[in-house]
């Protein structure tokens, strides 16, 4: 599964239907939606906004199988076409989902110059501190005899 910062921006369009319930699990809480996706290791947001660019019909299909597809079969007796059918009426209608299509999708790939960049950034900035760190130093006067030197400070009165 992606890390969900990877995933696009989505809006709130998707909440119904990823927040909505699938049905019970024998011990548990109701079932939603997103986590039916986790554990089938989807991402639910780039699910979603997959099943809202098909057509109904083969979003409804690809729905069904991924509810057939999840272990201990959560659906509270529902058949997996009935929940499906529920589901993606949910769905936002295609002109209405902040997403785009999966190859207008700006790749969050790393850049190879990028890396470049990053470790001379490091290295420079690293020289800088050494340098200013060793113009100091070299400011500092040292008695010879490895005690520090005087300062300018008025000397104590006897």
């Amino acid at each position: 599964m992606t890390h969900a910062a990877l995933t696009p921006l989505l809006g709130c369009e998707f909440d119904p239907f990823l927040f909505a319930t699938i049905g019970d699990e024998r011990d548990d809480p109701l079932l939603s939606v997103v986590s039916a996706f986790a554990r089938l290791d989807l991402d639910p947001w780039k699910e979603a906004a997959s099943l809202a660019r098909m057509p109904r019909d083969e979003a409804k299909r690809r729905l069904t199988s991924l509810i057939e597809s999840l272990p201990n079969r959560a659906t509270t007796g529902l058949s997996p076409e009935t929940i499906a059918a529920r589901l993606t009426a949910l769905l936002p209608q295609e002109g209405r989902v902040n997403t785009a299509a999966p190859a207008t999708v700006r790749q969050v790939a790393s850049n190879p110059h990028s890396r470049v960049f990053f470790v001379l950034g490091v290295v420079a900035l690293l020289l800088v501190s050494y340098f200013i760190f060793t113009a100091r130093a070299s400011n500092t006067p040292h008695d010879p005899r490895g005690a520090p030197a005087a300062t300018s400070e008025p000397a104590a009165r006897r």
